[in-house]
């Protein structure tokens, strides 16, 4: 079989309808648990060359078919891909689409990687802080997580830090609640790890979010207080 039929030989029609329904956007759904997804990519990913793989993941986006698009993001989802300028480029192609948080989280996941083996591929995703298509926004903050996470970051890594707070800063005045979303999970996942600078921001914007915002990106530093 090929790998779509090898999805599709899964498919679950009455969770498939569940699924529709939660996510709210009109694409096909197959009704496939996430390890059943993840143990088809393992094997794809053993089977294949790299090349092959990125025609696959390419081919897997195009179906629109919910699960194929979570296969691609999570055949491209891995920290070394020598040389990797293929599947950056891909994923690059697939954030226009994004039209849904749980494709474009593994898709973004997927960038996330990347990201970090090229941290200077981060000049091209500040262009996205400004673009008309929310997703894509979101994506700016979603695939520069890495950088929240470091306990011992170097000089560099602060300088990332403060760039991508920068962008938050820009994004805390944008209405959509994904965007309000993004924002807050940036700001409390970088307070586990860099109190002073989460609360620095929030002094400076935490005025500018949204109350439910505000809150959740303080969630941390306030139980810190309690």
């Amino acid at each position: 079989m090929t790998p779509l039929e090898q999805l599709e030989a899964l498919a679950n029609p009455a969770k498939a309808a569940e699924m529709a329904a939660y996510h709210k956007v009109d694409r096909p759904y197959l009704g496939i648990a996430n390890p059943e997804i993840d143990a088809l990519c393992n094997d794809w990913r053993a089977q294949h060359s790299l090349d092959d793989r990125l025609a696959l993941a390419a081919d897997l986006w195009q179906t629109n078919i919910h699960e194929a698009r979570i296969a691609a993001a999570k055949l491209l989802t891995q920290a070394r891909i020598r040389p990797d300028d293929a599947a950056w480029a891909l994923i690059q192609s697939w954030v226009p689409d994004f039209d849904a948080w749980a494709i474009a989280d593994h898709a973004s996941i997927a960038g996330q990687k990347r990201l970090v083996a090229d941290p200077s591929r981060i000049d091209t995703v500040e262009s996205w802080v400004r673009s008309p298509h929310m997703w894509t926004r979101r994506a700016a903050l979603v695939m520069t997580l890495p950088w929240t996470r470091q306990n011992f970051p170097k000089p560099q890594e602060h300088a990332v830090r403060d760039r991508v707070l920068g962008w938050c800063a820009v994004l805390a005045t944008d209405p959509d609640w994904f965007i309000q979303k993004a924002v807050a999970w940036w700001v409390r996942d970088l307070s586990k790890h860099d109190a002073p600078r989460a609360r620095a921001f929030l002094g400076s914007h935490g005025d500018t979010l949204k109350p439910f915002a505000r809150k959740e990106a303080a969630r941390i530093l306030s139980a810190d207080r309690a």
